[in-house]
């Protein structure tokens, strides 16, 4: 990890999903860099002089209310913002239950969307929201239908909020990781025949650590990224112009 002390001193940001993987890597960058965080999780972790957790289910509209408050009413305001929180049930569609779909797309899509709307308001001086999306937005997953769709939507999402609030002086990215090492995709290693087909198709040979998103992540929130707005980073390792291995026969 290179640490660009002082790139963000006196900014206040907000992670959804802090408390573990990519959310855990930017928070921990962001304070580094001098940033002080206000963490929105379930399980967002202790607090700190520059973190402050809120417990948070970005599907409830007024948990990610009160979670842009805390930043306003902690540090005076709110530069940055960075929705991370994500999970999936998966199923091939015949199979897939209404519920598991609904609770997908509702984390997965509609908790940006209120992100965002929040994000956006509290940023009276202008700021930068970077939402994480997954390289399945471009590629398909058997048994991912519900995932890929609502990761898609999160895609066209960040560009259409880039197209809205650009007049308002925030811009709005997305980042779309594929195979990441985190609690989540705990399964995936743990199987080695699968990970051995995962790390066939991604041309670096491997998943990427949580820490090799913080760094392209925050690169989009940074003033280094001034003039990019409305835009896809795919932090792949090169397995988009791969393919997918084909997931049913686990």
């Amino acid at each position: 990890m290179n640490i660009n002390e002082g790139r963000f001193a006196g900014k206040v940001a907000i992670v959804t999903g802090s408390g573990s993987g990519i959310g855990a890597a930017v928070t921990r960058r962001l304070i580094a860099e001098g940033a002080s965080v206000v963490g929105a999780d379930l399980n967002p972790g202790d607090g700190s002089e520059y973190y402050v957790p809120v417990v948070t289910n970005v599907t409830v509209e007024a948990d990610l209310e009160a979670a842009v408050a805390t930043a306003v009413s902690s540090f005076g305001g709110l530069d940055l913002a960075f929705n991370i929180a994500g999970a999936a049930k998966g199923a091939p569609i015949v199979d897939h239950s209404e519920s598991d779909w609904d609770f997908t797309v509702d984390l997965v899509l509609k908790g940006i969307f209120l992100s965002t709307k929040h994000e956006a308001r509290a940023m009276k001086s202008g700021g930068a929201i970077v939402n994480v999306s997954s390289l399945n937005a471009h590629v398909p997953m058997f048994g991912g239908s519900a995932y890929a769709s609502a990761k898609a939507g999160v895609e066209m999402f960040s560009k259409n909020a880039a197209l809205e609030l650009g007049r308002s002086g925030i811009r709005v990215n997305a980042i779309l990781p594929g195979l990441v090492s985190t609690p989540l995709t705990s399964a995936f290693s743990e199987n080695e025949a699968l990970a051995a087909d995962f790390n066939s198709k991604i041309v670096l040979g491997r998943p990427a650590d949580p820490d090799e998103l913080a760094g392209p992540i925050l690169y989009l929130a940074s003033e280094d990224a001034g003039y990019i707005t409305g835009t896809s980073l795919v932090v792949d390792g090169g397995w988009e112009i791969t393919g997918y291995p084909d997931l049913s026969k686990y």
